[in-house]
């Protein structure tokens, strides 16, 4: 699962809504989320020191039943008292009261020790009747009328609306293979909450525009199963060390088309305009990868080699770009099945865009749920398309879906694998710099994390499993796992994991599975490395100090020191490699580090021009290295890797001054990888030194023919920045370009000049089917602050997507600001009803900072503290704990 993740890198003219009270128009860049949230996001609960401290007692305390900790209690995995083998289900949908009548027949055995009752999880629902099944029917395939016909006797049961307990009546051995027959009618939005370590948002099926009343938005229902939802619309052992095979019956009207796991058996028409979709899912896999969905789609179709279908399932209006988005899907599936060892297992794959989705995307067994957001018209994916996210949750069919964490404790098994994918594919498709800059933001977006939270990647004591689906177990997990495949090899790294996945076959593995895979491919023991990535917080921080001695022929020293905390984390193994250039020629060494403090020796006949420590580039931690900006010059013109490139060019970064630095900086302009050029542009913002005329056509080279769009975006942001009229032509024809990104930071940067056809150009564009075009004319009308733009404002921001409409919502903020106060008025239940009810939390928070720039306004200040006081999202509560005032 990827809990939220933007498919587009984008320039957004939001406004800053602080800046906006002074009139100051500030720039928020995105990347994977709003800047604003995105580092909000990425930090916890403050910590003390002390009690990062006591993280490491995580490992030592004993991991008996009713162990609790200042982390929580002990997390086994759940106990297998009894097996779920097989589930039919028979369900139908109330839209009215948004329930869900159903009847589910369970095919179960005691797992062990002999059972007189089968405890399962069921949340909220209506208990009907509990019957006891003949034996000997295929209850796959006959009618659902005809079970009934099966019925050996009713059974007696227990049930406190969360755990339901059916009594057996007598003793059943391993040997014997039960059926049971549970009629009931499941009420998603009444799950009663339990304990603190239950999501406040799962309720496991979802109704989405119910009674049709919003306006543009498709009615439709989906199911969200992890970590414990599905127990919330149908009966089972809700954890993830179970596996079974199913077949759904859905009834829903003709109108509408369904998807759930495995094939699609059969559609019988019903009498009212109903019809009956039979879905059967022939492999087992684990209750939180059930899933089905209801709506209008349009349906788009690929065939593997093998006769493997894929289809892509999107609202009918991008139905002409369904093969734009999902079409690399095909390309990933091979690659994935060579890399990994084997075929991709399972018998289809769908992947499917849901609106208000609760998460980025979920990995349901061939059924792939993700969010509106990565449905994008084919121009939209020139700036940038969803491979991560649909790379993400394809990789998940073999690491968690086939091979599944047995308890949620051992969650990187799962995500650390789907996020590492993300960098397979990328290296693969896009070349090793793209991974590499998609690595350095997996790694930030850990040590963001770090600063406040070091926790064990395996933890075996929490308080709330929501908490393991951080960056912990996604970006640090899949940054180990580089580290991993850099210390053994490819070929080893790939064999290993062939023989984790082909050892655990549709079952589950802890730690010590993958750890023992390793072992066996490379004949090594590997306890060092799992004990201090995977059982030990934190990440090593080294300081070096260089120094160069003439004695003995000349040799370079490096004085390394471990300089984290290593009573909370631990001295680091670490083996890496060393560069060394001396008059112009690397040699490169290998080395290792164990110890708290070091010094390693390489020879050097001179003065070296360039040390670069880990010149693999791997290692998850802080190396502090100081350089002169002689060395970092030499480091962009040498080193061959993007981080060491990426490192040089930041520090060069205010050295305009010196004149090397300039030209090295101008060279970088045109450098092979566009984030290098990217880079090198925006450092001449505001520029007006020397040679200014020559360093100002390049930028406009750029901004007319650069083959990137983030590139051309930059170059007219730096451009704009010169603070004259001269590049008006530029931004003018910028608005033609292919690119929605483009165009939408060009429009900004034009209107921003007033020029005589301000008007016009407006008009042309307030209709473009680019959200972030709308949001740029929309910065301009913020200014005019007409009162009769309130209305546009209102109807463009109701069909946005969630991330756009946040971006859209600091504009309106703007407009506001500058409007009189009766407009402000009318603002305050738009705002309201947006800061209390809408399904994502981000845009929440946007109408509620909105709102705090009308508190002059009787009562605002009190509604605010009303909605702040009555939000249960346990993020959104975080940020305003941390940014409420804004």
């Amino acid at each position: 699962m990827i809990l939220y993740h933007l498919n587009i890198l984008t320039y957004y003219p939001a406004i800053n809504l602080k800046a906006a009270m002074t009139g100051k128009n500030k720039k928020f860049f995105h990347n994977g989320l709003i800047c604003i949230i995105f580092g909000i996001l990425l930090v916890s609960p403050s910590v003390s020191r002390s009690e990062i401290h006591r993280e490491t007692a995580d490992t030592l305390f004993r991991r008996t039943p009713g162990t609790i900790t200042p982390q929580g209690p002990y997390r086994p995995e759940r106990q297998k008292k009894s097996d779920i083998l097989y589930t039919r289900l028979d369900i139908q949908f109330d839209w009215v009261k948004q329930q869900v009548p159903a009847s589910a027949v369970l095919m179960f055995k005691s797992h062990f020790y002999p059972q007189n009752t089968l405890e399962l999880d069921a949340k909220g629902f209506d208990i009907k009747e509990i019957s006891l099944l003949d034996t000997l029917a295929n209850y796959g395939d006959i009618a659902a009328g005809e079970i009934a016909g099966k019925v050996k006797k009713k059974l007696e049961y227990t049930y406190d609306k969360r755990k339901l307990i059916v009594k057996l009546g007598k003793n059943y051995t391993r040997k014997d293979t039960l059926f049971i027959k549970i009629d009931y009618v499941a009420r998603p939005n009444d799950v009663p909450r339990g304990k603190t370590d239950d999501s406040v948002s799962d309720k496991g099926l979802y109704f989405i525009n119910a009674d049709g009343m919003d306006e543009g938005k498709p009615r439709q229902i989906w199911t969200q199963g992890e970590t414990e939802g599905s127990s919330c619309w149908f009966p089972t052992i809700d954890a993830p060390n179970q596996k079974f095979t199913h077949d759904f019956y859905i009834t829903v009207d003709s109108t509408y088309k369904t998807l759930s796991n495995g094939l699609l058996i059969s559609q019988e028409e019903k009498k009212k305009g109903m019809r009956t979709d039979h879905w059967k899912q022939s492999l087992p896999h684990a209750p939180y990868l059930a899933m089905l969905a209801v709506g209008d789609f349009a349906v788009a179709k690929d065939m593997m080699p093998n006769g493997l279908e894929l289809s892509y399932y999107v609202e009918p209006k991008y139905g002409a770009d369904a093969h734009a988005i999902f079409g690399r899907t095909p390309e990933m599936i091979g690659f994935f099945s060579n890399v990994f060892g084997m075929d991709f297992p399972w018998e289809k794959y769908a992947q499917i865009a849901v609106r208000d989705f609760v998460a980025g995307a979920m990995e349901n067994t061939t059924a792939t749920v993700h969010e509106e957001g990565v449905q994008n018209d084919t121009r939209s994916l020139i700036d940038g398309n969803s491979d991560a996210v649909i790379a993400h949750e394809l990789a998940h069919h073999w690491f968690g879906d086939y091979v599944t964490c047995e308890e949620w404790g051992q969650l990187p098994l799962n995500e650390s694998f789907a996020n590492y994918s993300e960098f397979l594919w990328s290296e693969y498709n896009n070349g090793r710099y793209e991974a590499d800059w998609q690595n350095l933001q997996e790694m930030r977006a850990y040590l963001a994390e770090a600063e406040t939270k070091q926790v064990p990647m395996i933890r075996y004591f929490y308080k709330d499993r929501e908490n393991m689906f951080d960056s912990h177990s996604y970006a640090k997990g899949g940054r180990i796992l580089h580290m991993l495949r850099t210390y053994v090899g490819d070929d080893a790294f790939f064999a290993s994991l062939q023989n984790y996945l082909k050892t655990h076959a549709f079952g589950t593995a802890e730690i010590d599975d993958l750890r023992m895979s390793f072992e066996k491919v490379t004949g090594q023991d590997m306890n060092w490395f799992f004990d201090q990535w995977f059982h030990k917080p934190g990440h090593p921080v080294l300081k070096i100090q260089q120094e160069y001695a003439i004695a003995g022929g000349g040799k370079v020293l490096l004085k390394v020191k471990q300089a984290q905390d290593t009573l909370a984390a631990t001295v680091y193994r670490l083996p890496l490699k060393v560069d060394v250039w001396v008059s112009g020629k690397k040699s490169r060494y290998d080395v290792m580090l164990d110890k708290a403090s070091q010094t390693l020796e390489f020879p050097a006949a001179k003065k070296p021009d360039l040390v670069i420590f880990d010149a693999d580039a791997q290692l998850l931690g802080v190396i502090e290295h100081e350089k002169s900006r002689k060395e970092m010059q030499f480091q962009y013109l040498n080193a061959d890797r993007f981080l060491h490139k990426y490192e040089a060019l930041t520090s060069l970064e205010g050295g305009m001054a010196d004149s090397t630095v300039k030209n090295i900086l101008v060279k970088a302009m045109n450098d092979p990888f566009w984030k290098l050029r990217q880079m090198a542009i925006s450092n001449f913002a505001e520029y007006d030194g020397t040679g200014f005329v020559d360093i100002e056509k390049v930028i406009q080279d750029r901004a007319r023919l650069d083959p990137h769009p983030q590139v051309r975006t930059e170059a007219i942001i730096t451009l704009a920045s010169f603070g004259d009229n001269n590049n008006d032509s530029i931004f003018r024809e910028a608005l033609s370009d292919s690119s929605y990104q483009v165009v939408s930071v060009a429009m900004e940067k034009y209107l921003m000049g007033q020029p005589d056809d301000a008007s016009s150009i407006a008009a042309q564009f307030e209709n473009s089917p680019n959200d972030a075009i709308v949001t740029s004319v929309a910065n301009y009308y913020a200014g005019l602050a007409q009162p009769e733009r309130f209305e546009w404002f209102l109807e463009k921001m109701k069909l946005m997507k969630p991330t756009e409409k946040y971006n859209f919502l600091q504009v309106f903020g703007k407009y506001l600001i500058k409007s009189k106060q009766d407009i402000q008025r009318k603002s305050i239940p738009v705002l309201e009803g947006l800061a209390r009810d809408n399904p994502s939390y981000f845009v929440r928070f946007g109408a509620f900072q909105a709102l705090g720039l009308l508190t002059d306004i009787q009562g605002v200040s009190a509604l605010r503290k009303d909605i702040r006081s009555k939000e249960t999202e346990p993020k959104l509560k975080e940020m305003y704990n941390q940014f409420g005032d804004l």
